[in-house]
């Protein structure tokens, strides 16, 4: 009899202190179970999130009445299997506790076959507060532990930080992002798994060494007998091959390794360097011919390494796939929702897609959310997108007492084991800032954490840190996942056990978070200057667009310091700091709905600062991961598109930045450098002209020359001084770039020599036609003057190929609109209904 699995559903909740059940919906959480029973107002609307906090407060239970399908009773082993239990759990089934769970991130097993009966069984899970029991380990503990992001005052907890103390999602407790909503409930599905005779637990393919000549490779198979014996084992893959042997067995769970070598494997390539190819295995359990057992696990062959290795200018720090050095573009990612069932599989392949049309070729998986659901990572595996995995432990210090110890290294087991088989998953990260948050090595260095104890308790604290992240978790990935690199905290140096350690903003070792652009409020032109060998943070804010503004916001509420906006804007003075930096090289807008774009202006021209400042610097600097591609609910935020999937200014323009041939202009004093950087694996030739313009179109000056690019190459290819240029007026006057191979433009840039805030924008009188043979899907613009960061809007939802440019007289953008494809990652050319284009002109005074 094969393995068969049942999903309970017919769930029930309730308030521990209330007698009336309603209906649950079961993956989810009580605030969404609350929200669909119409008890509790839209949790992001206005300011109700603090009318909300209630709810953490108190005990919740859920229950189901079920029945069991004979075919399910009749094997000799059943198992009731929570994927998540979210997360002080007590778990009864028919009256009998069977399960005491604390950490939502594990999967939890139960032997249920003492317990259950054909008819009527009672599956009944008792939820604890979280905030509870969070304050009795809080007590239990004494002087407390840093975690800056827990919200603990809108919490109601009068400053006391317990989020560090339970396996919990840390950004449900807030961050400066997001809103704290501590949640309880099943977030995965539960289930009864029943089997007989024999069953392959877990298939993991090890990738002991790959090349283009030979995969080797080591199966581990995980199986579970009843009775020992000898068995028969076949695996094939899906290219046809086949390998057979003999195993004998004993009784109960046992690992069997079978070392095997595929000759010329197809290999799995990140984007861009060719096609992410995945092989199926599937193994077969027999005895005396019958079939026992079968499992499949699908992974792409390939070597991905993290690359560290002393130069002349300090240490590497890349990713290496197939013997290929990688910049890494992309973006950090964090939770797409506050609440985890809510995200659907759609909502996934709409990031993916997101992801893939922006040339991103990476995405970290941040370490203060939860460890993403598993069509997360198959969609990077299909699309090429290598991974950064953190670990979930961010910006706070932690406790490391032996049962502390023992929940994490039971969760990073079940993770890496559930995760190890991807071939997107480049790295294992600890956790995000906690080594350079403390900094045990530079007394004055860090964010003043270690003012606030004793040296006693800083010894006992920095243990509990080493503990974890310096000998739990790298011992496990090491055990279970060896190919893959363990990297102890983002950002640091090296682990050296001294000053070394730590990241600057502009390390020559390790990997960098550069802050000082925004928190620092130090001017764009600094992410020239700040430069590491791996951008893995950087970022800067802005506003939603205004029809998402709306969703959380009346009309009486579009001000900076409404309470609403105040409210939906969680990094202190950020709406503010958005104004300052807009008043310093933006436009004053007309109006609130005008600020709000060009918030999102100031936010993409940041990042395209910052990512062609790392683009241009390769091969020193080979990682580029911006903060943060997404949202967990509708706000003002750091993020390049919205809650609702919307793409911001932002997005358009990183996509653009990170396209495999750039062009990007550096002005340096008099002198203005154009700079050609190639991500293609072979080299090219292509003519590079460049002209100088009024805004008017009237053409000042020009040249052209034939220039070699080489691949995977970043250099310098055009210095114009003042007297080349001429006389000028800075404020009327755009230098453009372009890269000509066969007629067909693989590149452009712009450049100007003031702030936008200064430059002589008049009614640039767009013009819009339909283009030839697009069945109205693309468009061609022109304009009559400058238009500056030209918004083309649909009235569909949707992606344009080119978004919120500039337009100079006498040169068209043609620019086509895609909807998502249902149920694929991709963008298809569809009509965008009805159209309106607007540029700076509309929006500034």
């Amino acid at each position: 009899m094969s393995e068969l699995k049942w999903q309970i559903t017919n769930w029930t909740f309730k308030n521990s202190e209330e007698q009336e059940w309603k209906p649950a919906f079961v993956p989810g959480c009580v605030h969404t179970d609350l929200l669909k029973n119409g008890l509790i107002s839209e949790p992001f609307a206005q300011t109700n999130e603090k009318d909300l906090q209630w709810i953490d407060k108190k005990g919740w239970e859920y229950e189901s009445v079920f029945d069991v399908p004979g075919e399910l009773l009749g094997h000799a082993k059943l198992e009731l299997v929570f994927e998540m239990l979210d997360t002080y759990a007590d778990v009864y089934l028919n009256d009998a506790l069977i399960l005491s769970a604390d950490n939502m991130f594990r999967t939890w097993t139960v032997d249920a076959k003492p317990y259950v009966r054909e008819k009527g069984n009672r599956l009944y899970v008792r939820f604890r507060s979280p905030i509870e029991e969070g304050l009795a380990k809080l007590e239990s503990y004494g002087p407390g532990l840093p975690a800056p992001n827990d919200d603990s005052v809108t919490g109601g907890l009068e400053g006391k930080k317990v989020s560090v103390f339970s396996r919990k999602a840390p950004y449900h407790y807030g961050w400066d992002w997001g809103p704290r909503f501590v949640t309880s409930g099943l977030g995965r599905p539960v289930y009864l798994r029943g089997w007989s005779g024999a069953r392959i637990t877990d298939l993991y393919v090890q990738q002991d060494d790959v090349t283009a000549a030979e995969a080797k490779l080591t199966v581990q198979l995980s199986v579970e007998s009843e009775h020992g014996g000898e068995f028969e084992l076949k695996l094939h893959d899906d290219n046809g091959q086949e390998w057979t042997r003999n195993v004998v067995l004993e009784s109960g769970a046992q690992t069997v390794s079978w070392p095997l070598a595929i000759e010329e494997p197809k290999l799995w390539w990140s984007r861009g360097l060719g096609e992410p190819h995945l092989y199926t295995f599937t193994a077969l359990l027999l005895q005396e011919r019958e079939e026992l057992a079968r499992a499949s696990a699908v992974t792409g062959l390939r070597s991905v390494k993290l690359i560290r290795k002393p130069d002349e200018q300090g240490s590497s720090f890349y990713f290496e796939v197939n013997g290929i050095p990688v910049f890494a573009k992309g973006a950090n990612h964090i939770p797409s929702d506050s609440f985890f069932a809510e995200v659907t599989d759609e909502r996934y392949r709409h990031e993916i897609a997101s992801a893939v049309e922006s040339n991103f070729n990476m995405l970290r998986v941040w370490g203060g959310g939860f460890y993403e659901q598993d069509i997360f990572y198959t969609l990077c595996d299909e699309n090429g997108l290598l991974v950064w995995q953190d670990f979930m432990f961010a910006c706070s210090m932690y406790p490391g007492d032996e049962a502390f110890l023992s929940s994490v290294r039971a969760e990073a087991e079940d993770n890496v084991r559930r995760l190890r088989n991807h071939p997107s998953i480049a790295l294992w990260c600890g956790n995000n800032e906690i080594d350079a948050a403390w900094s045990q090595f530079e007394e004055d260095k860090g964010w003043g954490w270690k003012r606030l104890y004793t040296a006693e308790q800083r010894e006992q604290i920095w243990a509990d840190y080493e503990a974890v992240f310096h000998q739990v978790l790298p011992e496990v990935v090491s055990a279970m996942a060896p190919n893959v690199e363990y990297w102890p905290s983002s950002p640091m140096q090296r682990l050296t056990g001294n000053s070394e350690q730590h990241a600057t903003n502009n390390s020559s070792h390790g990997d960098i978070h550069y802050w000082a652009v925004w928190h620092a409020q130090e001017p764009f032109e600094q992410y020239n200057q700040n430069i590491g060998r791996f951008m893995s943070e950087y970022g800067f804010q802005s506003f939603p667009e205004y029809k998402t503004v709306r969703a959380y916001a009346e009309e009486k509420d579009m001000a900076l310091d409404s309470e609403v906006m105040l409210h939906h804007q969680k990094n202190g003075r950020g709406n503010f700091l958005i104004k300052d930096y807009a008043d310093r090289y933006m436009k004053q807008p007309k109006d609130f709905p005008s600020f709000l774009y060009i918030s999102q202006v100031l936010q993409a021209e940041a990042m395209k600062q910052a990512i062609e400042a790392h683009r241009r610097s390769m091969d020193y600097c080979m990682g580029s991961l911006y903060w943060q591609i997404n949202d967990c609910w509708p706000v003002a935020s750091w993020s390049s598109m919205d809650y609702y999937g919307r793409w911001k200014a932002a997005q358009y323009l990183i996509k653009n930045s990170f396209a495999d041939v750039l062009l990007s202009f550096d002005q340096k004093e008099d002198v203005t450098n154009l700079h050609v950087v190639s991500d293609l694996g072979h080299s090219i030739d292509a003519v590079l002209e460049w002209s100088l313009h009024e805004l008017d179109g009237c053409l000042l000056k020009s040249g052209s020359e034939t220039i070699a690019i080489g691949a995977r190459s970043a250099k310098p290819v055009l210095s114009l001084s003042a007297e080349q240029l001429g006389e000028f007026d800075p404020k009327g006057t755009v230098l453009v770039g372009r890269l000509i191979q066969a007629g067909h433009e693989l590149a452009s840039s712009k450049h100007y020599f003031v702030y936008t805030k200064e430059l002589a924008l008049t009614d640039p009188e767009i013009a819009v036609e339909e283009a030839v043979g697009s069945e109205g899907t693309a468009f061609v613009l022109t304009a009559k003057r400058l238009a500056k960061q030209v918004w083309v809007q649909a009235g569909e939802e949707g992606v344009f190929t080119d978004n919120f440019f500039d337009l100079i007289p006498g040169i068209p953008v043609t620019v086509q609109f895609k909807k998502k494809a249902a149920d694929q990652v991709l963008f298809v050319p569809a009509s965008p209904g009805q159209l309106t284009v607007q540029s700076m002109f509309n929006y500034a005074k």
